[in-house]
């Protein structure tokens, strides 16, 4: 399982946002809905969590709220105690302990990234942070004109469609795309998963 908890960076400054957040994933949730466990919920103060099914859910979560650039983001791989309970608040487990170490971590200035893994295996979850960082700071970086395009292309969206939609050329589209680092931020995204699929200590694919 992968327990990921989010804690929003000065909102003492910046006001109290869980309730936007959550708002603001309906269409995640619905999307990811085979992955989810239990729910995004608050947890206390500033502060959410989730329980999934998935490692890739997991890192999709995460690099949407790097986005944000609001969030700290801990990712706690390993084993939970079941049957789970209600809510994340009422579900324990190794996975839940190591969210709150993560967090903690991301929290610190020390991170280049504020995003960590933690799990059952430590040396799979520090090669995950390192991949997941860099992924973060990508995303972190990645301006709003490569937005655009990011956001319009799927699978079964060719440039030439993104090209139409924004009405820009063909060319300027591939920019975009190259810009954002988009082809390789996609063909990491396995790779990342992967290790935080083992940093849970499974060995045969995302599933845990």
């Amino acid at each position: 399982m992968f327990v990921l908890t989010a804690d929003q960076n000065a909102s003492t400054r910046h006001g109290d946002k869980v309730e936007d957040l959550l708002a603001s994933l309906g269409t995640w949730s619905t999307e990811h809905a085979d992955a989810l466990a239990l729910p995004l919920e608050r947890t206390v103060g500033d502060e959410v969590q989730t329980v999934l099914t998935r490692a890739d859910a997991a890192l999709d979560l995460a690099l949407h709220l790097m986005r944000l650039g609001e969030w700290a983001v801990g990712i706690g791989a390993g084993q939970v105690h079941e049957p789970l309970g209600t809510s994340s608040r009422a579900s324990s487990g190794p996975a839940f302990v190591h969210a709150r170490a993560a967090v903690e971590r991301a929290r610190g200035r020390g991170e280049p990234a504020p995003v960590v893994v933690a799990g059952d295996d430590e040396a799979a979850a520090r090669e995950a942070t390192a991949l997941v960082q860099l992924l973060a700071s990508v995303v972190r970086r990645r301006s709003a004109a490569g937005w655009e395009a990011a956001d319009l292309l799927r699978p079964d969206v060719r440039q030439k469609d993104v090209a139409n939609t924004l009405d820009i050329s063909e060319q300027a589209v591939s920019q975009r795309v190259r810009s954002a680092l988009l082809e390789e931020e996609l063909q990491v995204r396995p790779l990342a998963a992967g290790l935080i699929a083992r940093a849970a200590g499974e060995r045969g694919g995302e599933d845990a």
